[in-house]
Parts: C-alpha cells; sequence; structure tokens
C-alpha cells in the first residue's frame, strides 16, 4: 500500500495525476517549529519537516510505502510559511510583489528499511500586484493554507506569477517529477 503523508488537497490531486491512483492518505502531526529551531538552512529545515512526517506515519506502517512532503517559500534570507491571518497573507503578498523568490520542497520516502531523501527548487517572479488584486485574491480563502500565502494553480484567474523556472509541481508542493524518479531507484 501507498500513503501519502500529508493533509495538502494539492499533494492529493498531484499524487493521483502523476504517481498512483490508487493510495490513502494518514496525516502527520508533529511540531515543524522543531525543525526552524534545530536548523537555519532551508535546506535542513524542509528535509528534517519532510522526514519526521514520514518517520511519523511509517512507525504505525513499516510494510506500507510512505511519501511525504513539505514546503516553504523563501525571499532573499526571509522563509515564508503559511499566513496567519488575512493581514499576514496581505503583507506577505505585498513583499513578494514584483519580486523573484524560490520554492522548496523536501520530500521522504519510506518503506521497510529504506529511506530516501530529496529536496526541489524552483523559482517564482512574481508580477507587480496591486492592493486591489491582493484583497480580491484573499477574499478567495485560497491564499490562507498555502506557504507565500499564494497557490500556483491560482494563476489563471489572479495574474499573481510573471514566470517561473523549475518544477511547476514543485511550486504548487509536490515535486512529482523527481519523486518518481526516486520511486524507480527505490523499488529496485
Amino acid at each position: 500500500m501507498i500513503i501519502l503523508a500529508s493533509a495538502s488537497p494539492r499533494r492529493k490531486e498531484l499524487m493521483r495525476k502523476e504517481i498512483s491512483s490508487s493510495f490513502v492518505v494518514v496525516v502527520p502531526h508533529i511540531d515543524e517549529s522543531l525543525s526552524f529551531k534545530n536548523f537555519t538552512d532551508v535546506k535542513d529545515i524542509v528535509k528534517d519537516i519532510s522526514l519526521r512526517k514520514c518517520l511519523e506515519v511509517a512507525k504505525d506502517h513499516n510494510e506500507d510505502l510512505v511519501i511525504a512532503a513539505d514546503t516553504v517559500v523563501v525571499l532573499g534570507n526571509e522563509i515564508i510559511g503559511k499566513p496567519k491571518d488575512k493581514e499576514d497573507a496581505f503583507k506577505i503578498l505585498r513583499e513578494l510583489s514584483g519580486k523573484e523568490h524560490y520554492v522548496y520542497t523536501g520530500y521522504a520516502l519510506k518503506q521497510g528499511d529504506k529511506l530516501v531523501q530529496g529536496i526541489a527548487k524552483s523559482s517564482v517572479f512574481f508580477n507587480e500586484l496591486s492592493d486591489e488584486l491582493i484583497n480580491a485574491y484573499i477574499d478567495t480563502g485560497s491564499p490562507m493554507d498555502k506557504a507565500g500565502a499564494y497557490g500556483l494553480q491560482d494563476n489563471e484567474k489572479f495574474q499573481l506569477v510573471k514566470k517561473t523556472s523549475g518544477s511547476v509541481n514543485n511550486i504548487i508542493g509536490f515535486p512529482t517529477e523527481q519523486i518518481l524518479l526516486d520511486l524507480k531507484n527505490f523499488i529496485l
């Protein structure tokens, strides 16, 4: 059995479309703030969070293949997570407006004694955003559960992103291309 250790609806959708339609979801319950306290490098943070999510689920499902991931947005030296409230979402989107930032996703695959971890990095270039556009987007509620307070999949309706570089699926929060490559090596 394949287990996706995530509550993210976007990861579920990408899992179904790109990796396997046959899987179950088990939501891990970990304290992500510990990774931010223990590490300063963004790669170490997402790697640690995804590993702890994976191990949390795998302890009860050791023979199953467990896949976990964690995504953060980085602007300059600042890691931007999910907004706390609408005001925070506005502040984040205002900060990202007209700038380039990076999206990092750490992921972990575990089955029995086998463990593989990876990290994906993509670049996102934002358009200049008006306050009206930001407020209209926030009113949809979509930014509230996303790192960086935006979803690339919302770009058709709200022109937030000018261009991207790297894996689009990584920007959405699940670098399926890399995960599929690792799964091929994992299974052999």
